[in-house]
């Protein structure tokens, strides 16, 4: 088990754990209130840097429920009009404040106190104009559907208006609030990875989990990348460090394998050595003189040459890992070569993209790591690449690897990693990714990883998707998600080794 990760519950594994973790002592449950509170308030203003920051004459709504949520709500919006004495704040009760449960109220006063007299408080026919954020307490994860039809017409009313992020504490509201992020309090509840409605999912670590807890689904946090950030040992040298092979590209596609080894270049990883068409080896040894670049054979149209082989054999031996695919094209001779290389390597091999063939996997002798997005599983798997991103595809995941005894990366809006029975699922990232490249990226940072982790594949390739992810995640907000290049994503790597303790846990 990945000692960096926390259990997914179900809505009654969950207030099991709560119920377990506060012990009916409302001193603790109060605390943890507020550290909730202070958790969604920095996320919400983190993501806000995606779209240029929260307005300093902001404007907050809050839907208020009954219970904690709103509680977490009130607190998350105290602690934002607590830091823009310009911002404003309005609050509905769905079903008013009498109803309150005591540290709702509680919450709501300390609202009230930081906002004065820019708080106001609305009924649904004051729903007008448009908000910087709106605040999603009204349901927790213990509500019981249907919603009445008085709440339902109230949020359509709410997703409907303008607002530039749109934020649910816990879960979306009845399954019908439309949030941009859901920010998962204390646990990640597993209807989160089911809901449309949900958004993209930041999950704030409130310290219920004492790192022991296992579970079947569960999801990575950022201390996975602690090792990364510490001091190398004084003796270290390149040899120590892993070697890791890249091998791949073509003239039809050739930028992918440049990237592959850009992202290995920074991976820590300690000699990359890549094998590339011959034409493209002095332009590439040129851009990226750090790597070793072996000019391969090339076929007619350019691809790899089976007689190239003796080229990789020759340095096999003084290689930690290998990792095979970007741009690679899909000629017969080609894929003969990988089919061969996965028969007789007795390293781990990373397989990516046009390397990702049902044929070669099940050549392999070797460890393997594959990295499909949707349509790549739907081709090695025959699974559907229309299944939304539920049980169904959870159990075809599983199943894929019961198979092929592979760990697999399944690149998505959520990133799925497993080599067996445990999935572990990646938040960080979003759609600043939706572009040519980020995977190729990848594929070099989970290679190099591997390099330097050979024995254990399964943790190069969480920490390698995390650190991609987290990466990303500091690009979109210094930059947004549309005017950025793939590449850019380099740069910020090292930041995010730096910075990335903080995207999850509550000081």
């Amino acid at each position: 088990m990945i000692s960096a990760s926390h259990p997914i519950l179900t809505c009654p594994a969950a207030a099991k754990l709560e119920a377990a973790f506060f012990a009916g002592d409302e001193t603790r449950e109060w605390l943890a209130m507020q550290e909730a509170g202070r958790a969604v308030a920095r996320a919400v203003l983190r993501d806000f840097e995606e779209i240029g920051g929260f307005s300093s004459k902001g404007r907050v709504l809050v839907l208020a429920g009954k219970g904690h949520n709103a509680g977490d709500a009130f607190l998350a919006a105290a602690a934002i009009v607590a830091a823009f004495p310009a911002a404003s704040v309005d609050v509905l009760f769905a079903f008013g404040e009498r109803v309150l449960r005591p540290l709702a109220t509680r919450a709501y006063r300390d609202l009230a106190q930081a906002a004065g007299k820019r708080l106001a408080v609305l009924s649904p026919a004051g729903l007008t104009g448009s908000y910087d954020l709106c605040l999603d307490g009204l349901f927790g994860f213990q509500f019981h559907p249907p919603a009445s039809r008085e709440i339902a017409a109230l949020i359509e009313a709410v997703n409907v208006l303008p607002i530039r992020l749109r934020a649910a504490v816990d879960l979306p509201s009845a399954g019908l609030f439309r949030a941009d992020f859901s920010y998962a309090t204390g646990s990640v509840k597993d209807p989160l990875l089911l809901d449309e409605c949900a958004g993209r999912i930041r999950y704030l670590d409130l310290g219920f989990f004492r790192g022991t807890e296992r579970g079947r689904d569960r999801v990575l946090i950022s201390e996975i990348l602690a090792p990364l950030a510490a001091l190398r040992s004084p003796r270290a040298d390149k040899r120590s460090q892993g070697h890791l092979l890249v091998l791949g590209g073509s003239r039809s596609y050739p930028g992918a394998i440049l990237m592959t080894v850009l992202a290995a270049l920074r991976s820590g990883a300690g000699l990359v050595t890549a094998f590339v068409p011959r034409s493209l080896a002095p332009a590439f040894a040129a851009r990226a003189p750090e790597a070793m670049w072996v000019g391969w054979p090339e076929t007619p149209d350019g691809g790899l040459a089976l007689e190239g082989m003796p080229l990789l054999r020759e340095r096999l031996p003084r290689a930690t890992a290998i990792a095979i695919g970007p741009g690679l094209g899909r000629e017969p001779e080609t894929l003969a070569l990988v089919t061969g290389i996965v028969k007789t390597a007795r390293l781990p091999v990373l397989l990516d993209a046009d390397a990702l063939q049902p044929e070669i996997i099940g050549a392999a002798k070797t460890p393997l790591v594959l990295t499909p997005h949707a349509g790549e599983f739907a081709r090695i798997a025959g699974a559907s690449s229309k299944k939304k991103a539920g049980e169904g595809l959870q159990e075809q995941l599983r199943a894929f690897v019961r198979k092929t005894r592979a760990t697999v990366v399944l690149k998505g809006p959520i990133t799925r990693v497993t080599n067996g029975a445990e999935i572990y699922h990646s938040f960080f990232g979003g759609p600043v990714l939706a572009r040519g490249g980020s995977g190729d990226l990848l594929a070099g940072l989970v290679g190099g990883l591997l390099a330097q982790t050979p024995k254990d594949p399964l943790l190069a390739a969480c920490r390698g998707t995390v650190w991609h992810g987290a990466a990303a995640d500091l690009l979109a907000r210094k930059f947004g998600h549309s005017a950025v290049q793939t590449t850019q994503l380099l740069d910020f790597l090292s930041a995010a080794l730096r910075e990335s303790p903080d995207e999850q846990r509550v000081d």
